[in-house]
């Protein structure tokens, strides 16, 4: 049986991935191919109550540390016990977040470095990346008007400062620049149609076999 893809969503807070994964989804579910998706921290019993212990509270609950090795716990759960046995069984899993949003969040916002993330990373994730990274880029102050306008409690990351946020960008299109073959960037302010057809243009051109199967061309 021919293994699945791991493709993730990263970016900022108030982007749109979650939107766009399920049309993501959805379009590959079209074409055919199983498709699960997922998020982080979370995904699986235990990887899910990390998410809670990492997500509420307030700003100062953990230490920058202390958050990576949580978000490490979650995603270790996650990686054995869902995404790699679906990836195994053929199935393409979809997860908003994965490693890049540790690197971003802790190690650039957060301050430790990239060194301690990458080290941790490579002792616990063992050479497991993703296929395919989805990075939607977009200012942080719409993306903050964004994050209000949903109407839900807002997360320890959702409420800190645009400064912070700011950080949180620039970071990611760092990763980006230095991961060119994994990772796709794209303009997330534009409208839901558009980024979705460059999701689906970038998928297509990364896997040529869907090309005309999954509705983007451009």
């Amino acid at each position: 049986m021919t293994p699945g893809k791991f493709i993730t969503f990263e970016g900022g807070e108030g982007a749109g991935k979650t939107t766009q994964a399920k049309m993501l989804a959805e379009a590959l579910e079209g074409a055919g191919i199983e498709t699960l998706m997922t998020r982080e921290p979370g995904g699986t019993f235990g990887a899910e109550a990390i998410r809670d212990l990492v997500l509420e509270g307030t700003s100062d609950r953990w230490s920058g540390m202390t958050e990576l090795l949580l978000m490490y716990a979650a995603r270790l759960d996650h990686v054995e016990k869902l995404i790699k046995p679906a990836l195994e069984r053929g199935v393409w899993v979809i997860s908003d977040r994965f490693s890049d949003s540790s690197m971003a969040y802790q190690g650039y916002a957060r301050e430790l470095g990239p060194e301690k993330v990458q080290a941790l990373h490579d002792a616990v994730m063992d050479g497991f990346e993703p296929d395919l990274t989805i990075l939607f880029d977009i200012d942080p102050i719409l993306a903050q008007k964004r994050v209000e306008t949903r109407g839900e409690n807002l997360s320890r990351f959702d409420a800190e400062s645009i400064a912070f946020h700011n950080t949180l960008r620039n970071a990611f299109l760092e990763i980006a620049k230095a991961n060119t073959d994994r990772i796709f960037t794209v303009d997330a302010a534009a409208s839901r149609d558009g980024v979705q057809t460059r999701i689906l243009f970038a998928v297509s051109q990364k896997y040529p076999e869907l090309a005309g199967k999954l509705g983007g061309s451009a």
